[in-house]
């Protein structure tokens, strides 16, 4: 039996305290013989979820439910700019070091930080914090696409759905591909039709803002080559912070961003439409690998390449 431990802090989004429950819970009920025990452990200070709807929480477990987990997940907070709070630190040092996995999600990323921990290993977190974790914490190698970052035993994520990432992906690894396959196919499958939805959404409204539209379509026919942040904004002949100013306020995904779906839905394409080999594929949409491109495509659509081209070609 695998001990989760999720360390809640005061003001974690309800959804973060909740997501852990609804991933390791499924596979339970649904897999005779998986076997989780989940702690909710409140961190000194934790009085309720973050707004809105706040509610006010108790938990039966405090840091000491952290002395024996398996797994430590660390949720965004409110307060994660400041020093995080007594005994928290020092709890999260002592899990590693008995080798526990770590997980952050969100600016959870910045309690992780604060320990020291992350200094030399690659990290991530929402893409409105990236460049403010860059800066406060040098040591870390920030990954610009706010995906889902394994380096040792951390993991970080980001999105509304990074927690639901991080429990699919420490599940595969206790019980393997199928079992969290399945379980996120139950979970995900009704998720990714709505994303799907409000992407069409978004689309139009980029189409209507001329000014992006240009270079929005550039960015789509250039999947394959190595963009930078740079390339991008001289296209658009704009600043780079006027850049990714521009591109929140017209599709919600940072440049690179947008660059990383562009390059999804180019593979999901070729997958459906063509023969073209998964390898020949990352080539052609621009992942430096094949394991990049299958990572990728798993944080989106909960399955692998292959896996999608026979489901959508039945």
């Amino acid at each position: 039996m695998s001990v989760i431990a999720v360390l809640a802090l005061d003001g974690v989004p309800g959804h973060q305290l909740t997501t852990p429950g609804l991933v390791f819970g499924t596979a339970c009920r649904d897999h005779p013989g998986v076997v989780y025990e989940l702690r909710l452990c409140a961190a000194p200070g934790l009085r309720a979820t973050g707004a809105p709807a706040a509610l006010r929480i108790d938990t039966p477990f405090g840091l000491d439910g952290l002395a024996d987990a398996d797994v430590v997940l660390v949720p965004g907070h409110d307060g994660y700019r400041d020093e995080p709070p007594p005994g928290v630190a020092a709890a999260l040092r002592a899990a590693a070091a008995r080798g526990s996995r770590i997980a952050a999600v969100g600016t959870g990323t910045f309690t992780l930080a604060a320990t020291g921990l992350l200094d030399g290993h690659r990290a991530t977190t929402g893409w409105r914090h990236l460049e403010e974790l860059a800066g406060r914490y040098p040591g870390i190698e920030v990954d610009p696409l706010g995906t889902m970052v394994e380096d040792g035993p951390f993991l970080t994520a980001a999105g509304v759905f990074g927690g639901l990432d991080v429990c699919l992906y420490v599940l595969r690894g206790d019980h393997g591909r199928r079992l969290a396959d399945e379980t996120s196919r139950e979970l995900l499958t009704p998720l990714h039709t709505y994303a799907y939805d409000v992407r069409d959404t978004i689309d139009r409204e980029v189409t209507e803002s001329v000014g992006l539209e240009p270079t929005l379509r550039w960015l789509e026919a250039n999947v394959r080559h190595p963009l930078t942040l740079a390339d991008i904004a001289g296209h658009a002949r704009t600043s780079v912070s006027s850049l990714t100013r521009r591109f929140h306020a017209h599709t919600g995904l940072s440049p690179l961003q947008y660059l990383l779906r562009a390059r999804l839905d180019e593979a999901r394409r070729l997958l459906t439409e063509t023969d073209v080999p998964v390898e020949r594929i990352a080539v052609r949409t621009g992942f430096t690998s094949p394991a990049a491109l299958r990572r990728h495509f798993r944080a989106l659509t909960g399955t692998t390449p292959r896996a999608y081209r026979r489901v959508h070609r039945g």
